[in-house]
């Protein structure tokens, strides 16, 4: 029966038959019950043509509804849904054709609602029925073959959250036995659910018992994304003290289309202990905004830009061209989004922003109709050694792009910037804050609709501080903070690709400035801390901490808006949008003179020239040292220079 049930045409085929038997017998069957099991002598010889027709016009139906389409063996509510609604259009048709041809005259209309009720339970069984036998009998017979010296080797769960997660991943290992997992309980801190059992396992209480349970187990595995980041705290250092390895499934706005399996399992981290709410997102608007359009993300291969990318398959454009200057960056996302089912068109394409030749042929050969512009370079120290750089890329590397999106009348440019840029004291804030100059002036000069993003730190990215704390926890320490009062807002990348796309889609953006809620800003000191105990180690006495002062261009900590401006809110929660916050430029004839000066000044390499421009362009550009203004060209500086 196995063989036969899993042949693709032999199922169609037994199927057909099974629901053919089905409709015959809820036939018979309604007549029995219609007339109190005494059908009077020659109904039945009268209402026999009718058979054939009720079989035909019910299969018909079933087809419609593709009833044979699916996989049995994962039959579910919405299967069962389908069969109802099959069965109502198929008798509703019988209904109707009888009473047109033949008249109700003499004949119980009863006969079709019995039937109906009949051939929908008839039908569901035959298809839970399959789901049974392979969820029990089969995965039975697996799992005794895999008893023994196997079962030896498999992880005892306790799954921390009975709910629609835990239910999700407990289906998943009770269905997999070779997945070499076995679950001996749940814990949930509802107290209802306290000896209850889900998929047959039980609820063996709440997570303050997780230290005395009475079964024996290897590992917690927490499945509680919506947890807060106090309620993961908590139950961390449950089971810390339970003395017990633990993991987790991803926090919510990590999961895409509330999908969580197996292979999501991972190590908490600090993304889960800081406990961002969950995203609701217009999914609506979102995919009105990108259906059937071509999307060009630039810094593609980057932490935000890559994850624009995953989220921007999920609402059905046309197609996402993938543009990055690093080839290493690029093959890596190529490779991941190589083995996506149903995607978009996409195309990969090697660059740089800042050679104006490629970005005028990429918008020629492609014309995308989105441009999401997430390159730039990002590191603090690096840029405010190295100005000319970040002025190429951020700032002329963005013009480019904006001159282009302009001669090919692009729909909408969105700029990804950052907090950074508000009352820059260092180069890169200074080149982002020109940059989202740039694209509000450029609004007065085409049918390009411009606009920013503006936000804080992401969990993650290239640069961020928490992998330098793990490697240094990892090492024995000491752990390094530049300074025990540096605060920072962070969020994680899906969040922050999530809510750009959120203000990307909405109406009234032309020439604005979104700003992300950030929530609480963040402790540096208490990251290092918190990460530190998250490796079963406690800061100060098995990991030194050395304070090693703010870094060039830093500052203790970071703002989101300018002291002038006033953030409004939007339809959405968790975006506000700039009232206040207008370009001081008249034109883009101006601005494009000054920045082709600024560029002019990139090449002499002279640091104090091109923070000098950046402070006369940007008045609220304060470099944190005045000393930088005096510093040499490069050349005059170079060790290796005679």
């Amino acid at each position: 029966m196995h063989r036969l049930i899993t042949s693709n045409r032999n199922k169609v085929i037994l199927f057909l038959l099974v629901d053919v038997s089905v409709i015959v017998l809820s036939l018979f069957a309604a007549l029995l019950l219609r007339f109190d099991f005494m059908i009077p002598p020659g109904f039945i010889g009268e209402f026999a043509y009718l058979i054939p027709i009720i079989i035909v016009t019910k299969l018909a139906s079933y087809t419609l509804y593709r009833l044979y389409k699916g996989m049995f063996r994962f039959t579910s509510l919405w299967d069962v849904a389908n069969i109802l609604k099959a069965n109502a259009i198929a008798s509703v048709g019988i209904i109707l054709g009888f009473g047109f041809f033949h008249g109700f005259a003499g004949f119980p209309r009863s006969l079709f609602l019995i039937d109906f009720v009949i051939s929908t339970l008839g039908i569901s069984l035959s298809r839970v029925s399959v789901r049974i036998y392979f969820s029990h009998f089969v995965s039975d017979a697996k799992q005794a073959r895999y008893r023994g010296a196997s079962d030896q080797k498999k992880t005892r769960l306790i799954l921390i959250g009975a709910g629609r997660t835990g239910e999700k991943i407990a289906r998943e290992i009770l269905t997999t036995p070779h997945i070499g997992y076995q679950i001996v309980g749940f814990m949930d801190d509802d107290k209802r659910k306290k000896g209850a059992t889900l998929h047959g396992v039980r609820v063996l209480g709440q997570i303050s018992d997780a230290g005395s349970l009475p079964v024996e187990f290897d590992e917690f595995l927490i499945t509680a994304p919506s947890a807060t980041g106090a309620e993961m705290r908590s139950i961390v250092e449950k089971c810390k003290q339970a003395g017990k390895p633990y993991k987790t499934v991803p926090s919510l706005p990590e999961i895409i289309n509330d999908n969580v399996s197996l292979k999501m399992i991972r190590e908490v981290s600090y993304v889960d202990l800081l406990g961002r709410d969950e995203i609701q997102l217009d999914t609506k608007s979102i995919t009105e905004f990108m259906k059937g359009k071509r999307i060009l993300v630039t810094g593609a291969g980057g932490s935000i830009g890559s994850e624009l990318v995953r989220q921007c398959f999920q609402f059905d454009p046309a197609g996402v061209i993938l543009f990055d200057n690093s080839e290493y960056n690029l093959f890596q996302i190529q490779q991941e989004i190589s083995n996506i089912e149903h995607k978009p068109f996409t195309n990969i394409v090697l660059g740089s922003v800042r050679d104006k030749a490629t970005i005028e042929n990429l918008l020629r050969d492609y014309k995308p109709h989105v441009i999401l512009h997430a390159a730039a370079y990002k590191h603090v120290p690096l840029q405010e050694s190295h100005p000319w750089e970040a002025v190429n890329t951020n700032v002329l590397g963005t013009k480019n792009l904006i001159d282009a999106a302009v001669a090919h009348e692009v729909e909408k440019f969105v700029l990804v910037s950052t907090d950074k840029a508000v009352h820059p004291v260092n180069v890169m804030g200074a080149t982002k804050r020109l940059a989202e100059i740039m694209v509000q002036v450029a609004n007065r000069m085409g049918k390009t609709s411009f606009m920013a993003v503006r936000f804080g730190n992401v969990l993650g990215s290239s640069g961020s501080v928490i992998p330098i704390f793990e490697k240094q926890i990892k090492t024995g320490g000491p752990v390094k903070i530049t300074h025990p009062d540096m605060i920072r807002y962070f969020m994680s990348i899906p969040e922050a690709a999530q809510l750009i796309l959120q203000a990307s889609s909405m109406p009234q953006g032309r020439g604005k400035i979104y700003v992300l809620d950030m929530g609480k800003p963040v402790k540096i000191k208490d990251m290092a801390f918190d990460l530190i105990r998250l490796s079963g180690l406690e800061p100060e006495k098995d990991i030194p901490i050395v304070y090693t002062g703010t870094r060039p261009g830093e500052k203790l900590y970071e703002e989101l808006a300018f002291d002038g401006e006033i953030l409004s809110k939007t339809e959405h929660g968790k975006i506000m949008i700039l009232k206040n916050g207008g370009a001081t430029y008249e034109d883009w004839t101006h601005l494009s003179s000054d920045l082709d000066r600024l560029g002019s000044l990139s090449v002499s390499f002279d640091s104090g020239r091109i923070k000098q421009s950046l402070m006369e362009i940007i008045p609220e550009y304060k470099p944190t040292d005045s000393s930088i203004l005096k510093s040499p060209k490069i050349k005059e500086d170079h060790p290796f220079t005679a």
